[in-house]
């Protein structure tokens, strides 16, 4: 990744209109950063969505042939992109679809050019997109397919991350995608990322089982036999610190959380539950597995507080500090 600015510039996408992520970008506008935040949207939508929230706000055109300044309280940079059609809280409407995923490329586009040094992103609503005829199965894959790489997601809140072997899968279709070459691919970039974005030098990753008890000797199932214990025993003697397969059930205790760098779940309702529980509204949705640093938030659209005033910042705000700790990391680890 590039290292030309001497202040990080972070793009962050408002996400769908009619929800709250214009509302919690106006809110982080609120205070100084320690970055240059680029907000990619319509400039209308942020002054009608401000007057709504009762919030000042100096809205400055983005230029890209200026150097980055720190975003000062009160204003905010866009990147403009035209909506369709006038969006109204709570109100979903297709035509604003396109918008949507434009603003999605724009970000990815400028990460790859070197414009942004990180993007984050606020929450869309993936069955509005679909309706609108774009195939969309979420951002994780959006980008993915933009960036290329292997996305891997990760869930992190104070105290505790956890990746996921396999994302947006019916459970039917996890235990046959669960394979030694996905596992590699996987574990290896996830040990990788935790070095370069987390200044981890040899992190401690616990890997779940996919069965209950983890297949309690094959008389619950032989994936753990067959599949997962080979691949773990192959990658710890390449210098991969792994433990596990371990039962999910009791995996997320503190007797082995405490040793934990990061957690590795077979599939998504296995182990983000335990951390949304531990910290949802805290929480950053991290996508490592690619050239470019992207995070996101934790929560959704949320259309029935939009423009209420109600929405928590908190997950935003987070998604932001861990981006700029994930660029600042890479690029001391690109210096060494």
């Amino acid at each position: 990744m590039k290292t030309a600015y001497s202040i990080p510039r972070i793009a962050l996408t408002a996400g769908e209109p009619a929800g709250i992520g214009p509302d919690i970008c106006i809110q982080l506008a609120q205070k100084k950063h320690s970055c240059e935040l680029v907000i990619i949207t319509d400039p209308e939508l942020l002054r009608r969505r401000a007057i709504q929230l009762g919030l000042d706000i100096s809205i400055n055109l983005f230029d890209p042939l200026k150097q980055p300044l720190h975003s000062s309280a009160g204003s905010i940079t866009v990147m403009p992109l035209r909506l369709k059609s006038k969006a109204i809280c709570g109100q979903l409407n297709a035509e604003n679809s396109p918008f949507v995923v434009g603003t999605i490329r724009l970000a990815t586009q400028g990460c790859l050019d070197g414009l942004f040094d990180a993007m984050v992103t606020a929450p869309v609503q993936k069955s509005i997109i679909n309706d609108a005829d774009i195939s969309f199965t979420g951002h994780t894959e959006f980008i993915a397919d933009i960036t290329g790489g292997h996305p891997i997601m990760m869930l992190a809140t104070e105290g505790l991350r956890v990746a996921l072997a396999t994302t947006h899968l019916p459970i039917s279709q996890v235990s046959k995608a669960i394979t030694a070459e996905r596992l590699s691919k996987v574990i290896t970039l996830l040990h990788k990322d935790l070095q370069n974005y987390f200044s981890l030098n040899n992190p401690t990753i616990l890997v779940c089982g996919l069965n209950p008890h983890a297949g309690e000797n094959g008389h619950l199932g032989r994936e753990e036999i067959d599949i997962i214990e080979p691949e773990l025993d192959r990658l710890r003697k390449q210098g991969i610190n792994l433990q596990g397969p371990l039962p999910a059930d009791t995996l997320f205790t503190p007797k082995y959380l405490k040793s934990a760098d990061a957690v590795l779940a077979m599939y998504h309702d296995q182990g983000l539950p335990v951390l949304k529980y531990k910290g949802f509204g805290q929480a950053v949705n991290i996508t490592l597995g690619l050239p470019i640093i992207r995070t996101s938030v934790d929560h959704g659209t949320a259309l029935d507080l939009a423009g209420t005033g109600k929405a928590n910042l908190g997950s935003l705000e987070f998604a932001v500090n861990t981006a700029l700790a994930m660029v600042k990391s890479s690029m001391l680890s690109n210096h060494i």
